[in-house]
């Protein structure tokens, strides 16, 4: 219990830091909740975490809107296929925590890069479909619309995701390292 304490506080920490347009911080650092959400749910595993994690992202935008209104402009009833969105990365790092290695490079790439797609998907049509911004012709018209933003929404999810990768790799070689010497 103490150690799912302290990675839920980290994964916190950089929810904190990230999201709500930087309201918190004077470093713009990209949203990393997709990588945060995927992260959960390898580490975390239990939907009350997920639901913890979501409402805690729901603060942050909230609160976000009420310092800046401008932060409110996605804060319609689209806003609440987050939800879907977010629990796909959940289950795809349950998913990767019941693997042999979770963080082997094939079905680490695949599954964070399949996951954050889908979450995109979701996301994007729930807020053209429910926003109440654009006008509502059915799903296959509003396929139409969002996807300028995928490069940009897959190439700072990958960023995070290689960060944990890579961080991971090494602190594992570093553990072999002094393993081999003791």
């Amino acid at each position: 219990m103490k150690k799912s304490l302290i990675i839920a506080a980290c994964l916190a920490f950089f929810m904190l830091l990230t999201r709500g347009s930087h309201v918190l911080t004077q470093v713009a650092l990209p949203d990393a909740s997709l990588a945060l959400f995927l992260l959960g749910g390898l580490l975390l595993g239990r939907f009350v975490w997920f639901a913890a994690f979501f409402i805690l992202a729901t603060f942050i935008d909230f609160g976000a809107a009420a310092f800046d209104p401008a932060q409110g402009f996605c804060l319609t009833n689209g806003y609440w296929g987050l939800i879907p969105a977010y629990g796909a990365m959940w289950l795809g790092g349950m998913w990767l925590s019941k693997q042999q290695n979770a963080f082997a490079w094939l079905p680490y790439t695949l599954v964070t890069m399949v996951t954050t797609l889908i979450a995109f998907v979701i996301s994007t049509q729930t807020y053209y479909l429910f926003s109440g911004r654009f006008p509502v012709n059915g799903v296959i018209e509003s396929m139409q619309h969002g996807w300028e933003y995928l490069p940009s929404w897959m190439a700072f999810a990958a960023m995070y995701f290689a960060v944990v990768w890579l961080a991971v790799k090494a602190l594992r070689n570093v553990k072999a390292l002094q393993t081999s010497k003791a």
